[in-house]
């Protein structure tokens, strides 16, 4: 195999959050088994071999869930020493780990610095909108926890980045989400729009946003953004950063501005696997990481036939004058046609209007940074 990426859920799907819009509580619940429980080490072990085995060039664990930091610290130290044991061709090994910050304290974060894990910390804007939303299953909110663990990370020098969902309610807050991270010196960040259930439409659903506040949201956002990177102050916004690679003829790197699926090796606690973390449910099976290489899984049929139905696109999308910058999206957000096939993004409308007000200026930041690297 190539480069191997390899997704991991150590502690399934248990949180102890209950956030207002949590997708994934909804499609655990889905599923035949809700939850895996905690991973074994024997089954991070197969996994750490075999992606050893297979992977060329470099490799990379990310950590999800649920929340990863349940499994406890010890899983982590265990796995890392275990990479570096078995890791007798030196490939290069990274990580990265998404939380929601309750448990991180300075134990975990000089975990993390000692062994160059990248994490992502979900935050949702400032306190009064974070507490709204990302709450306990009290209804507690957890802002202040989550900023404890902000404080961590830079006491310790830990790479992190932000990572905020873009409801319905917060995208009614730009300017005061964009200034509130700029206070606080966030320099990477990355929103992804709510999604509704699986079985539920946006309309239908509290949380999720609408094209129409999305567009919104993300025009006001990429305004504040231009406006500091014109006075010398560039903050990495992942889907701003992606437009301008794409512009410059590079491919994107975030996964879903590609037209297309890869097949992500989404590792749930029993050693399952699944090819997309919006799609660890029972329809989507591979099989099992025990029994099974990961070339074998990505050569399923349902693996296959995954990536197969993500690259139909509708003519109209084709025809578009901003196809090659959005690819009709994430093959999540697009509508699901009656024959089973997949339309157009529920966010084409969104897509539109913002490339319709901010095209000039990104090609000018997308010409600029081309010249400096010649």
């Amino acid at each position: 195999m190539s480069p191997l990426n390899v997704l991991i859920k150590p502690a399934s799907s248990l949180c102890q959050l209950r956030c207002k819009y949590c997708f994934y509580h909804s499609l655990s619940e889905d599923r035949s088994v809700s939850s895996y429980g905690f991973m074994k080490e024997e089954v991070s072990d197969i996994i750490i071999q075999k992606a050893l085995q297979e992977a060329k060039g470099s490799l990379s664990f990310a950590f999800q869930g649920g929340e990863p930091t349940l499994r406890g610290l010890e899983f982590f130290e265990n796995f890392v020493f275990s990479v570096k044991r078995h890791n007798t061709n030196r490939l290069p090994v990274h990580y990265a780990l998404q939380t929601n910050g309750q448990l991180i304290d300075d134990t975990w974060s000089s975990f993390f610095k000692k062994h160059n894990f990248l994490i992502g910390l979900s935050i949702d804007g400032d306190k009064s909108i974070h507490d709204s939303l990302r709450v306990t299953p009290g209804g507690l909110g957890t802002f202040n926890v989550t900023m404890r663990a902000v404080e961590s990370f830079i006491k310790f020098k830990v790479d992190f980045n932000i990572l905020t969902v873009v409801s319905n309610r917060l995208a009614r807050h730009a300017d005061k989400v964009y200034r509130f991270y700029k206070a606080n010196d966030f320099r990477y960040l990355q929103f992804i729009p709510c999604l509704p259930p699986l079985d539920k439409d946006a309309e239908d659903d509290l949380h999720a946003v609408s094209a129409d506040r999305y567009a919104s949201f993300m025009i006001r956002l990429f305004d504040l953004w231009y406006e500091d990177l014109t006075h010398g102050r560039y903050v990495s916004i992942r889907r701003f950063d992606n437009y301008i690679q794409v512009l410059n003829g590079l491919p994107p790197e975030q996964c879903g501005l590609s037209g297309s699926c890869v097949c992500q090796m989404v590792i749930e606690a029993d050693g399952s696997v699944f090819p997309c973390d919006f799609y660890v449910n029972d329809d989507w099976y591979l099989g099992s990481i025990i029994d099974r290489s990961f070339q074998e899984l990505s050569e399923t049929d349902r693996a296959v036939q995954f990536i197969r139905q993500s690259r139909a696109h509708p003519a109209e999308c084709l025809n578009c004058r901003w196809y090659p910058l959005c690819r009709n999206g994430c093959r999540r957000d697009r509508y699901i046609l009656s024959d089973e096939s997949f339309g157009i993004s529920r966010f084409c409308p969104a897509y539109q209007a913002f490339f319709d007000a901010v095209f000039p200026r990104l090609q000018e930041i997308a010409a600029r940074s081309a010249s400096l690297r010649t």
